[in-house]
């Protein structure tokens, strides 16, 4: 089989988040784990909140037409996760819930065929010492309602401020360990699922 492709997004846009460090330690564990890998920044996918009344006046914002077919063409995700007072971050869970919509123009390329059969894996990043932890529970739940298959690794980078180095590796290494094994398992599932 050809080699997997995984999109790898930070769930804040926040142009100095934590969560864009570590999504780019999660980018390079995933591509040494034998995946081509595509970071998606949400910054370049903007959505106005999500309303029932607003898609069916207007349609799919055009920014999520082009992210749909992004996650399409992916064989997996992994999503990096700030915690917002314990859970998913509002950015996230409206790029989700778009992205979940049917596009009448593109049925294929759109709506629960961006997520179905596809692997994904959770990462949590928090400045505190408990790294996202909670946030990664309510994440896993909302992939697999949309019908991706979750892997159980997952990790959470507490300290994330200090936790990449300039090499963009985890700095504490049995941190790095869990990611590596993290990534060849998301591989190894999207090469699976694919095949």
């Amino acid at each position: 089989m050809k080699q997997p492709r995984i999109v790898v997004m930070a769930g804040s846009r926040r142009r100095e988040a934590l969560s864009r460090r570590v999504a780019d330690a999660c980018a390079l564990a995933v591509r040494n784990a034998g995946a081509e890998v595509e970071l998606i920044d949400l910054d370049d996918y903007p959505a106005p909140l999500y309303d029932g009344d607003l898609e069916a006046a207007s349609g799919l914002p055009e920014s999520i037409v082009r992210l749909q077919q992004r996650l399409h063409a992916s064989d997996g995700l992994l999503v990096v996760n700030p915690e917002y007072n314990g859970s998913i971050t509002p950015l996230l869970k409206n790029t989700l819930d778009w992205c979940s919509r049917p596009n009448p123009a593109d049925r294929a390329r759109s709506g629960g065929a961006v997520y179905a059969g596809r692997a994904a894996a959770v990462v949590g990043s928090s400045p505190g010492a408990l790294g996202g932890m909670r946030v990664l529970f309510h994440v896993r739940d909302i992939l697999g309602y949309l019908g991706m298959h979750v892997i159980p690794q997952q990790l959470a980078v507490a300290k994330s401020g200090e936790a990449v180095g300039e090499d963009a590796r985890l700095r504490d290494a049995a941190q790095q360990d869990m990611l590596d094994k993290l990534a060849a398992a998301l591989v190894d599932s999207a090469r699976r699922l694919r095949s």
